[in-house]
């Protein structure tokens, strides 16, 4: 069994791989609205994510004999896209992570709870706390939980060691539990 991964479009990315303009712009058609997506979450501004997206595919078709389908394309492109995002908020010098270096350890409870199924109201509840939160932890969560990428992947992505993600994860989830809580109790009032 071969290591390198499948792609359903692997004639595209081989025409890509030629310079091919129409191949170029059918890869882009299937991509771009989970590309935008994906820097839109990180970067919170339409423009710079939108920005952020098109010089990531143009990276991206210049580096594309990089690509050696050890993942799908759709993930080798997103870690483009997140990385050129976490680049732009680097270069605005925004705090990822606070200062204080207090850690969590994770139960075998909090590490499963994951895989809970939300309503779309609840969902959308979600958004809105995640929003609110600082951009550090807003970034852990959205890799996490959005962009689905685990604690030792977010761990190269932002250079800082996986227990430190995690601990980013869970202090960021605490915070998102207490901003939800807040908005529930101004409703009710």
């Amino acid at each position: 069994m071969s290591s390198l991964y499948k792609n359903i479009h692997q004639d595209l990315i081989e025409l890509c791989g030629k310079n091919d303009p129409k191949a170029q712009f059918k890869i882009y058609k299937l991509y771009y609205k989970a590309m935008y997506n994906s820097s839109l979450r990180i970067v919170k501004d339409v423009a710079e994510a939108e920005d952020i997206m098109q010089e990531s595919f143009l990276a991206a078709f210049r580096n594309i004999k990089k690509y050696k389908g050890k993942v799908s394309f759709g993930a080798w492109l997103k870690r483009i896209v997140v990385n050129r995002s976490l680049d732009s908020l680097k270069k605005k010098k925004l705090e990822l992570f606070p200062i204080d270096n207090e850690l969590y350890k994770l139960s075998e409870e909090e590490e499963d709870n994951h895989n809970l199924e939300y309503s779309e109201e609840q969902i959308a509840i979600l958004k809105k706390g995640i929003d609110l939160l600082p951009t550090g932890y807003r970034i852990i969560l959205n890799l996490y939980l959005i962009e689905g990428y685990d604690h030792e992947e977010i761990g190269s992505i932002l250079n800082i060691t996986s227990s430190t993600s995690r601990s980013q994860f869970l202090r960021a989830k605490k915070k998102l539990i207490q901003i939800i809580s807040e908005k529930e109790n101004q409703k009710m009032l």
